[in-house]
């Protein structure tokens, strides 16, 4: 990976990270509909100037067929199912879950797209999942008033969106890379909010949520979807689905460390390893170390 993609993996982790602060705080008093379609429709009208700005109007119009599966895919079903899923489970522990989307996407990659599946890739997969366990097995809670099979839905549904993710973004590099990046960050939260809009009207909230409610949902459809998109989109145009993808493993981190800073959380050894083999992981599974990382060698294309 180039420095400034590895720069913006970075950036969109720290993003991510904190977007499961912001939906533990909003789910329970917005519900998971109503909370998704806020999100997407905030980051609609975010991302809606910019796309008139670099005159990409003309593309989502064109490709719009495309740009919706890919909203339903990459927005509608991975959002509602972790609203859902953190009304029961920490935020921490949703984006561990989380963290399972690489696997998801190798394993499509490699049936679907045919990619190949080298060994230093395959073992960043394997050492980054290990440091996600790690991190479960040290930090994962559930409330102690949820039945098992409360739990074991909130798991489901949060290995269910990760399992999109993982889709939605090989489909993103086969069907859509031709399509410019704004354009699909765009029209991908515009069709995600008229899918929702009839959901989100029928089951919103009786009471009115509380202002901090409603900031942590500004903040999560503003910079966690609005600016998270247009990078995201613009990482697996340049380094590709899998390298892409491999920024999951780095969510689990800065959600620990929110959750550190903002709600007094002391970080504990176990924690500390856990990070230091997701990074490893994340290292190997891009391609920034191992056999193939030699200085100033050019980065690889992606495959198609």
């Amino acid at each position: 990976m180039k420095r400034r993609d590895l720069a913006e993996l970075v950036l969109l982790a720290a993003l991510w990270g904190a977007s499961f602060l912001f939906i533990r705080m909003g789910a329970t008093e917005f519900g998971p509909l109503a909370l998704a379609w806020l999100r997407v429709a905030g980051a609609s009208l975010v991302l809606l100037p910019v796309l008139m700005l670099k005159g990409e109007v003309a593309a989502l119009r064109a490709h719009w067929r495309t740009i919706a599966f890919v909203g339903v895919t990459n927005s509608v079903i991975p959002f509602v199912l972790f609203g859902y899923a953190l009304m029961t489970i920490t935020g921490s522990l949703g984006a561990v879950f989380n963290a399972a989307t690489p696997l998801f996407g190798a394993v499509i990659a490699w049936v679907w797209l045919k990619n190949r599946l080298d060994a230093p890739r395959a073992a960043g997969l394997v050492i980054g999942f290990a440091g996600v366990f790690w991190l479960v097995w040290d930090k994962a809670s559930f409330k102690g008033d949820v039945d098992s099979v409360n739990a074991t839905l909130a798991v489901g549904a949060s290995l269910l969106a990760a399992l999109s993710y993982g889709f939605s973004a090989n489909f993103t590099k086969r069907y859509a890379s031709h399509i410019p990046s704004m354009a699909l960050a765009t029209g991908s939260q515009i069709s995600a909010a008229l899918v929702l809009a009839v959901p989100a009207w029928w089951t919103w909230p009786a009471v009115s949520p509380r202002t901090v409610s409603w900031l942590g949902t500004i903040a999560l459809a503003v910079l966690c979807t609005g600016v998270a998109y247009i990078l995201f989109f613009r990482l697996i145009a340049h380094a590709g689905a899998a390298n892409a993808l491999s920024v999951t493993f780095l969510i689990p981190v800065f959600a620990v460390i929110w959750g550190a800073m903002f709600l007094s959380e002391v970080p504990t050894h176990a924690m500390l390893i856990g990070c230091a083999v997701i990074l490893l992981g994340t290292a190997l599974a891009t391609g920034l170390i191992g056999p193939r990382a030699r200085p100033n060698a050019a980065p690889a294309a992606p495959a198609k």
